[in-house]
C-alpha cells in the first residue's frame, strides 16, 4: 500500500506530467510548419522536459550512489546538449559548423564566470566571506582549463587541415583525451580524494553533512528511469521542431550565429544554476563550485567526444577553434579563476569580477 501511494504521489508531480505533455507536443508538431504561438508552446514543453530530465536523473543518481550517480546526471545533461547541437547542425548545414564550439565555450563561460560569480556573491552576502576548499576547486579549475585549451584553442593553430579545425586523427585524440580526463576527475572527486570537495566552515573545517534524504524506492527509481528516457526523447524531438524558428529568429534579429550556442548552453545549465545558488544560500559554497566547475568539465569532456562520434553521420565541417576575442576571455577566466580559488576564500569583489567577465562575454556574443 505504501509503495502504491508513493508511486501515485510521484505520478502526480509535474516532473512526470511535463515529459508526457512534451511527447504529445512532439507527436503533434512532427514534420509540420508551426505558427508562432505553437512554437512558443513547444519551446515551453522543451524547457520543462529539460528540467524534468535532470530531476529524474538526480533521483536515479541518489539511488545508485557515487560515483555512478554523478555519471548518470552528467550523461543525461550531455545527451540533452548533444541532441540540441546535432539537431541544429543537421538543419543548419554549413551555417552551424561552429555551433558545437559556440555551445561548449558558452557553457565554460556561464559556469566558470556566471554561476561561479553568482554563487560567490550570494555566499559572501550571507557570510561576508565565501569559504571553500582551495585544493578541490583548484583541481576542478585546472581540469577545465586543460580541456578547454585542448579542444577549443589548439584547433586554431593546427596545420593538418585548413581553418580552425581538427583533422580526423586529431579529433579522435582530443575526444579520447577528454574522456580520460573526465573519468579521472570523477574518480578523484567521488572516490580517492572526496574530502577535497566537501563543504567547509568559516574556520576551514569540513562541515557536517546534512541528514541524507531517504533513498527512493525501487519502484520510484524505475519510474524515474523510464521518465528520464521519455524526457530525453521529448527534448530531442521538440528541439527538432523549434530549431528552424530559433535560427530564423537569430538571423532576422541580425545577431551572430554564436548566439544560438549561448541559448542552448543557458537552457541546459539552468537546473545546475538553480541548484548551485540554493547551495550558496545554505552557506555551502563548495557544493556550488562543484556544480559549476563539474558542469563545465562534463560539458567539454563528454560533449566533444559525442560530437566527434556524430561527425561520422554529419556532413560539413566541424569548427572547434576559438577566435582571438574568445581566447582572450578564456585566458582571463583561467587567470582570474586561479587567483580567486587560491586563497580558499572570496569576497563580494571576486564574485563581481567573475560576473563582469560573464557580462563581457554575453555582450561580445551579441555585438562581436
Amino acid at each position: 500500500m505504501r509503495t502504491s501511494i508513493g508511486i501515485r504521489s510521484l505520478v502526480s508531480q509535474w516532473t512526470v506530467v511535463v515529459p508526457l505533455v512534451a511527447v504529445v507536443a512532439l507527436v503533434l508538431s512532427w514534420g509540420r510548419s508551426l505558427p508562432g504561438f505553437a512554437v512558443a508552446l513547444v519551446a515551453l514543453c522543451l524547457a520543462g522536459a529539460v528540467l524534468a530530465a535532470v530531476h529524474h536523473a538526480e533521483v536515479v543518481a541518489h539511488r545508485v550512489g557515487e560515483p555512478f550517480g554523478s555519471l548518470v546526471l552528467a550523461v543525461a545533461v550531455t545527451v540533452i546538449e548533444v541532441a540540441l547541437i546535432v539537431t541544429l547542425m543537421i538543419d543548419g548545414g554549413d551555417r552551424t559548423a561552429s555551433l558545437a564550439r559556440d555551445t561548449v565555450f558558452a557553457a565554460v563561460m556561464i559556469t566558470c564566470n556566471g554561476i561561479l560569480g553568482l554563487c560567490l556573491l550570494v555566499g559572501a552576502v550571507r557570510s561576508r566571506v565565501a569559504v571553500f576548499n582551495a585544493e578541490g576547486t583548484g583541481t576542478a579549475l585546472a581540469t577545465v582549463a586543460t580541456l578547454a585549451t585542448l579542444t577549443l584553442v589548439i584547433p586554431t593553430f593546427t596545420t593538418s587541415k585548413p581553418g580552425p579545425e581538427f583533422s580526423p586523427a586529431q579529433l579522435a585524440f582530443a575526444a579520447v583525451a577528454s574522456l580520460v580526463l573526465y573519468g579521472l576527475f570523477v574518480a578523484v572527486q567521488t572516490v580517492r580524494h572526496r574530502d577535497y570537495f566537501l563543504p567547509v566552515t568559516q574556520e576551514g573545517d569540513v562541515r557536517e553533512e546534512d541528514a541524507h534524504a531517504p533513498l527512493p524506492t525501487r519502484s520510484a527509481t524505475v519510474l524515474s528511469l523510464v521518465m528520464l528516457v521519455v524526457a530525453l526523447i521529448a527534448v530531442v524531438g521538440d528541439a527538432k521542431a523549434v530549431s528552424p524558428t530559433i535560427e530564423s529568429g537569430v538571423e532576422s534579429a541580425g545577431l551572430p550565429q554564436a548566439v544560438v550556442g549561448v541559448v542552448i548552453a543557458l537552457l541546459v545549465l539552468l537546473p545546475e544554476t538553480l541548484a548551485a545558488v540554493r547551495a550558496a544560500r545554505r552557506e555551502r559554497v563548495q557544493t556550488s563550485l562543484n556544480l559549476a566547475l563539474g558542469s563545465a568539465i562534463a560539458s567539454i569532456g563528454l560533449t566533444i567526444p559525442a560530437i566527434a562520434l556524430a561527425t561520422i553521420w554529419l556532413s560539413g565541417p566541424l569548427v572547434l577553434g576559438l577566435g582571438a576575442i574568445h581566447m582572450v576571455l578564456l585566458a582571463l577566466t583561467v587567470v582570474v579563476g586561479a587567483l580567486t580559488v587560491a586563497p580558499g576564500r572570496a569576497t563580494l569583489l571576486q564574485g563581481g569580477v567573475h560576473l563582469g567577465i560573464f557580462a563581457a562575454f554575453v555582450f561580445l556574443a551579441i555585438s562581436p
